[in-house]
């Protein structure tokens, strides 16, 4: 069937960790002409970019990072993809690793291709894979292939729109043979369904269906094609990537079945006519190389040295065989690299953007957190420098400078992602840093009232110091702060003095017995004395100190740790594991109910001590496959008993 030739188009793969997605990249990059596998992605995440050109057609191929750890940058990637391969184990079990990258395909209303990997390794029915698949999406998943075996190995597949047969050669394309007897009634089968499919879309092959007349194979394909372009139906096909099996026909379905990048603008609400329009979606300081700023061209040509919006391009490359390529200017569809775009943060558009929705996904609220400084202390000017291109290059972190505790707080999506910003830190910018566990913001208050004298005599010739302050400490309402009142009369104490006794009272309540700060407490000065001589601020400040500390102890304090309002997210099957972890940490389970538009998904709330969140997210995550989720709020401070005052008080003597 004569095709018409596309201009470049961007294919994004996603997967779960450990599907083989990777291989996959490498294989696809090895058959349009690239070098040999130049194996695993980056340990720990890292997107990957590759330019290719098969059968006449350029591509950017963009590998994003298994791990959910770092399922910002697959959302970024998705958000200026044109197709998306969702790679897939075919074991029916693991279906479920592939429920949030389903639904984000839905949401980005982004055409896509399933490939089941490692076929070459399964026994089981693909049909079963598919339909496990289907359960995690409302969108159509329909077999485009079924597989021939011989024995219980898989040795080729059956195209269901042509009804041809192929056999497997590994690092070579698939040998035409007759079909199979064997696989005859799977292949009518997966056709017949493929078809009721697409008559849902259109009444002419409908009427066929009604009257038994079976389409041709080209009428098949045409309305395959429109519908696959219109995110309404998603192709299943099988392979195994690590023995080159399949890949060509996957490069097929893209080239043919695939939309055109003018379909993805289209949908943005790009204006296919105007000056250029291009959005950076990934950022890499490459040291001595400068920074490089990958984007999509939505609308070109971009000429190297053009300047958009105040900022100029130096320079402009594609990554083509493992080798970025210097080039003069990228049409409409590329991605491409831009250098020297300082300023430029990812996500941010430059041009002219008219009536287009560009809006870039925003990632999701940070769920694990470690206080980092380094490990040489002549490198804390320059980490202030290189946490601020880490942040650039990755909109997942957050930084943190906590005052009241003293400390520097990273903020991301998991232990693994912190490891490996600190590992970035350590190899692209030269400063190696330290991490240990966040401090806890607990905070103290009073169970009752005191009365306390605070009184400063000393003489040590000359002028002395002499202070009187006679105070009253009562508890207050729970986050009603800290008060102080004046109510001194007949000038016990002159007036120029008693902001300095306000002052050493907030002061002093910054640290009381438990080594944290008094809070929702009034310190009220009702007396005192002064002498006219040897009075001064320092002396009222140093007896109100004084008076503060011996009248917190004796004011029954008790140790607050701060809770939670904490909504864990999951599919319904784990909502009595997520229950259960919750409470295990000392959760108050407040309610439960489905996830608003997620069916099949709930929303746990309950809340929690902020203390036993650190590492929730690894343990929620190791028991919901790595599918729980959670956000969170402060809510309020409660009284902390047992084991957490003892904990409490080693933290503020480390």
């Amino acid at each position: 069937m004569p095709h018409t030739l596309s201009g470049p188009r961007t294919a994004v793969l996603i997967g779960p960790y450990g599907s083989g997605k990777s291989t996959l990249f490498d294989a696809l990059i090895a058959a349009a002409g690239g070098p040999a596998r130049r194996g695993a992605a980056p340990r720990g995440g890292g997107t990957r970019i590759g330019h290719c050109v098969y059968l006449d057609e350029p591509w950017a191929l963009v590998d994003c990072p298994g791990s959910v750890e770092f399922a910002h940058e697959a959302d970024a990637a998705l958000a200026m993809a044109d197709i998306a391969i969702l790679v897939c184990d075919p074991d029916p079990a693991k279906a479920q690793a592939s429920a949030r990258l389903l639904r984000r395909l839905e949401e980005n209303e982004l055409p896509a291709l399933v490939f089941i990997n490692r076929i070459d390794s399964f026994t089981g029915d693909v049909q079963q894979t598919a339909e496990a698949l289907q359960k995690l999406t409302k969108r159509r998943l329909v077999l485009r292939e079924v597989p021939i075996r011989s024995g219980e190995a898989v040795t080729g597949y059956v195209d269901v729109v042509s009804e041809r047969a192929y056999q497997y050669r590994p690092g070579n394309p698939s040998e035409r043979i007759e079909l199979p007897a064997t696989a005859t009634t799977s292949e009518e089968e997966a056709r017949a369904v493929l078809v009721e499919a697409l008559a849902d879309h259109d009444d002419a092959l409908l009427e066929k269906v009604v009257e038994n007349i079976k389409p041709t194979a080209g009428e098949v394909f045409e309305r395959l094609v429109d519908v696959e372009g219109r995110a309404q139906l998603v192709e299943v096909l099988i392979g195994s990537a690590e023995r080159d099996q399949g890949v060509r026909r996957l490069w097929k379905a893209l080239r043919h079945d695939g939309p055109p990048a003018s379909v993805r603008a289209d949908r943005q609400g790009v204006a296919a006519s105007g000056a250029p329009l291009l959005q950076v979606f990934r950022t890499l300081n490459a040291g001595f190389g400068g920074k490089l700023s990958w984007a999509r061209v939505w609308r070109g040509p971009v000429k190297d040295g053009a300047t958009l919006d105040g900022s100029r391009i130096g320079g402009m490359w594609r990554n083509a065989g493992g080798e970025m390529t210097k080039i003069t200017e990228a049409a409409t569809g590329e991605v491409v690299a831009l250098g020297r775009l300082e300023g430029v943060v990812t996500g941010a558009v430059l041009g002219d953007v008219g009536d287009a929705d560009l809006t870039f996904p925003t990632p999701p609220q940070p769920v694990y957190e470690m206080a980092i400084n380094t490990a040489d202390r002549k490198d804390d000017v320059r980490l202030s420098a290189a946490l601020q291109k880490l942040l650039e290059e990755d909109p997942g972190l957050v930084l943190r400078q906590d005052a009241d505790l003293g400390e520097t707080v990273l903020l991301g999506q998991g232990e693994m992602h912190l490891k490996a910003a600190m590992e970035r830190l350590a190899n692209a910018f030269s400063v190696k840093v330290n991490a240990h566990r966040p401090r806890i913001p607990f905070r103290e208050t009073i169970r009752r009232p005191v009365h306390e004298h605070g009184r400063l005599k000393r003489q040590t010739g000359g002028h002395g110091q002499f202070a009187d302050v006679k105070l009253d400490i009562a508890p207050r309402e729970r986050g009603d702060g800290f008060q102080f009142v004046d109510k001194i009369v007949g000038g016990a104490v002159p007036r120029n003095f008693i902001p300095a006794v306000g002052e050493a009272a907030e002061e002093a309540a910054r640290k009381g017995a438990f080594g944290y700060p008094v809070v929702d407490i009034s310190v009220t000065l009702v007396d005192g004395g002064f002498h006219t001589v040897d009075s001064s601020d320092m002396a009222f400040r140093t007896a109100t100190r004084m008076a503060m500390q011996e009248a917190i102890p004796k004011a029954e304090p008790v140790l607050l740790e701060p809770m939670h309002h904490v909504t864990v997210t999951v599919p319904n099957t784990y909502t009595a594991t997520a229950q259960r972890l919750l409470t295990g940490r000392r959760g108050q389970i407040l309610g439960y109910g489905e996830r608003p538009g997620w069916s099949g998904w709930d929303d746990v709330e309950a809340l929690v001590p902020e203390i036993e969140l650190h590492d929730f997210i690894i343990e929620l995550r190791s028991q919901t496959m790595g599918l729980g989720t959670y956000t969170h709020r402060f809510e309020h401070l409660a009284e902390a008993h047992g084991k957490v005052v003892a904990e409490a008080q080693k933290m503020a003597e480390d």
